[in-house]
């Protein structure tokens, strides 16, 4: 009974972060971080759905891989925005520019 409540909580939390997610469009690191938490909460689902069924957690660590190169990718692109246009601001960008 704790786990399905523990699920309900994760589920909750990825709608409220999903949410943030589509209603932060200001800048970059912001989209970023509530991305980040929904990978977390994903994670988290993944794990507890795992241990219910009693399969192996090898899946969840091949998610977690994954979800560090993603990470890794963003921040990059973050870095390189950073660096070409002086901050993370979507409203200052050019899209027509090459």
């Amino acid at each position: 009974m704790l786990i399905f409540l523990n699920l309900w909580v994760y589920l909750m939390l990825f709608i409220f972060s999903l949410m943030v997610f589509v209603s932060n469009r200001k800048h970059l690191l912001m989209t970023l971080i509530s991305l980040e938490f929904i990978v977390l909460i994903l994670y988290g689902i993944i794990f507890i759905c795992l241990n219910l069924m009693n399969y192996e957690y090898y899946y969840s660590m091949v998610f977690l891989t994954f979800s560090v190169c993603e990470g890794s990718l963003g921040l990059s692109i973050l870095v390189s925005l950073i660096r070409t246009h002086g901050n993370d601001c979507f409203q200052t960008y050019n899209i027509l520019q090459c």
